[in-house]
């Protein structure tokens, strides 16, 4: 029982895929991974050289160059939120990443949350959404216990926009709440104040457990123009509250600093006496390895075409230290693969989808799609996430899925039942889950999969991820239903009448093909990041080691009292 029985897993490349699909499919994929480092280049440069010259006149940081001063050496940071509201137009101006960076960062050796207002952006105002972005990165951090480092330089609301981020149950007061929640979970909190800071702006650093500020920077609940307006003082903001005034007689700071590069160097002594990283004693005496077939391979393995399949062990190959895995309960629920791996030293739990066509135990000699949940693939995700979240072990969820079993045979099987002790199950776990969408995520598949309204840490995005209820041709089909025959084909004899139904169809399939776009996701903030799939091992080592760095919190169990042991017993054994 002490023993994981992990196992090699995987082929290699040749043996997966012949060398024309492979390039093909990196090809496709390439086009589409320049578009995302082109966007995401825009994103960074806010509003532009004008802007950051106008911070460096005033002898300050940008809030990117900030963040890389912060964080350790020869370290890179993991964004969350670059693309929340990427394209939009408020009035003729844009807000790039809804003017805040919000970011993972190894700083002292512990992994953290960054939140760094944008200068370049409008001061670094808040936007519509930029409350909704900052209460998201305060929850990464809340569920797993980060200390949480607010880099705030924030001229408040921007205000033509205000009635789109003030009220509400996610507006601006609402980050107030998460300062508090954090504060009341014993979540570190260290704030940077480095010039501007009115009205909420004023109020975020507050709740922190130690608040730097420079010469340039001041907290106000209200700026000197509104004061000059209302009671006719003429005054400075600085006079009102800089550093003279709220280190030494509000109390509302605690340290004055000249400049930028003090505090942050600053930031990093607070951090460093903050208890060290759990990850080494949860790894146990095993060094970080890499998979023994190369992570960067996925880019050739994964089709572009979301109908084409693929082997989802050939994946998890490509993701798993050594590329050893335990796979759990094989025999039951052949349309969906769990089981636990390494990553980065570390124990993980992983659900994927299969591709392509599975048995199906009612009908041997009739197989059925994969990428579809059964009545045993529901149950056995279903046992597998309790038991992870009994034992301790992070989730993750790798999706690649059409949905859920319909017809009158699933109803009768209760897909209806299991399917809704799956999602019990995901809705009350408290182990960190983190859900990566492959390729389709698709209807209540989605949800049962851990999508983003079941609360997973990170749900992350690849540019092939298509987001939706059904697909584009099915909801045409569905929209025009009265209008086809059992066959999908137009009833209608009159000319004109048939091409205005073909035309129908067409546009809402046009449409909701681009609805299914990530980037469309990532604005609206229905997924958190989009990356490069050479990045996603990455990702998942700095995910998986952020789970385990705080102790004590959580349930942690030793290998050997796994409650995984008892079902892969109970299934049939370890074979």
């Amino acid at each position: 029982m002490a023993h994981v029985p992990l196992i090699p897993i995987g082929a290699p490349r040749a043996q997966v895929i012949d060398d024309r699909a492979f390039d093909e499919h990196r090809r496709a994929l390439a086009a589409k991974e320049e578009v995302l480092r082109a966007r995401r280049r825009e994103v960074e440069a806010g509003w532009g050289p004008k802007y950051v010259e106008r911070v460096h006149a005033k002898g300050k940081l940008t809030a990117r160059e900030r963040v890389a001063q912060l964080i350790d050496p020869g370290t890179r940071t993991f964004e969350v939120g670059t693309f929340v509201n990427e394209g939009l137009k408020f009035g003729d101006l844009s807000s790039p990443a809804a003017g805040v960076v919000t970011c993972f960062a190894r700083i002292e050796g512990r992994w953290c949350i960054v939140i760094a207002n944008d200068n370049t952006v409008a001061s670094g105002s808040w936007w519509p959404r930029t409350p909704e972005k900052i209460q998201r990165a305060q929850q990464m951090a809340l569920k797993l216990r980060l200390p949480t480092i607010y880099l705030v330089d924030c001229s408040g609301l921007f205000l033509p926009e205000q009635s789109n981020s003030f009220p509400g149950a996610r507006g601006a007061g609402h980050i107030f709440k998460m300062n508090s929640l954090l504060s009341a979970n014993g979540v570190p909190q260290i704030a940077g104040v480095f010039g501007d800071c009115i009205a909420g702006g004023g109020y975020m650093p507050i709740i922190s457990d130690r608040v730097y500020m420079t010469e340039q920077a001041y907290m106000v609940i209200a700026g000197a123009a509104l004061i000059k307006g209302a009671k006719s003082q003429k005054l400075t903001s600085l006079d009102i509250g800089g550093p003279e005034v709220h280190v030494h007689a509000s109390g509302c700071a605690d340290v004055r600093v000249p400049d930028d590069e003090t505090l942050l160097a600053s930031v990093r002594a607070e951090v460093r006496r903050l208890p060290s990283s759990a990850a080494d004693y949860y790894r146990g005496g095993m060094g970080a390895t890499d998979p023994a077939l190369p992570a960067h391979e996925l880019a050739g393995i994964l089709p572009v075409d979301h109908r084409e399949g693929y082997d989802a062990m050939q994946v998890l190959a490509r993701l798993c230290d050594q590329s050893l895995f335990w796979e759990c309960m094989p025999d039951v629920g052949e349309e969906i693969v769990c089981g636990v791996g390494r990553v980065g030293g570390l124990y993980a739990g992983f659900v994927i989808n299969r591709q392509g066509l599975v048995g199906d135990p009612d009908h041997p000699d009739d197989p059925r799609p994969a990428a579809i949940l059964y009545r045993g693939g529901i149950a056995k995700v279903a046992a597998f996430s309790r038991a992870c979240n009994a034992d301790g072990i992070p989730l993750i969820w790798l999706q690649d899925i059409s949905g859920f079993d319909i017809g009158t045979e699933a109803e009768r099987q209760g897909l209806l039942a299991y399917g809704s002790s799956l999602i019990y199950t995901n809705s009350t776990n408290d182990v960190p889950m983190f859900t990566v969408l492959l390729r389709k995520a698709s209807g209540a598949g989605y949800y049962a999969m851990t999508g983003l309204p079941y609360d997973p840490v990170v749900q992350l995005s690849t540019t092939l991820s298509r987001l939706s209820v059904m697909e584009g041709r099915t909801l045409a089909i569905a929209t025009y239903n009265t209008k086809l025959d059992d066959d999908f084909r137009i009833v209608a004899k009159d000319e004109g009448e048939r091409r205005a139904i073909e035309e129908g169809m067409k546009q809402v399939e046009q449409r909701i093909e681009k609805d299914m776009d990530p980037f469309v996701a990532a604005r609206q903030m229905d997924t958190d990041e989009i990356i490069e799939i050479g990045e996603l091992r990455a990702w998942l080592e700095t995910l998986v080691e952020a789970a385990y760095q705080s102790t004590g919190h959580r349930r942690v169990k030793n290998s050997r009292i796994w409650s995984l042991h008892d079902l892969a017993e109970l299934s049939g054994g370890v074979r």
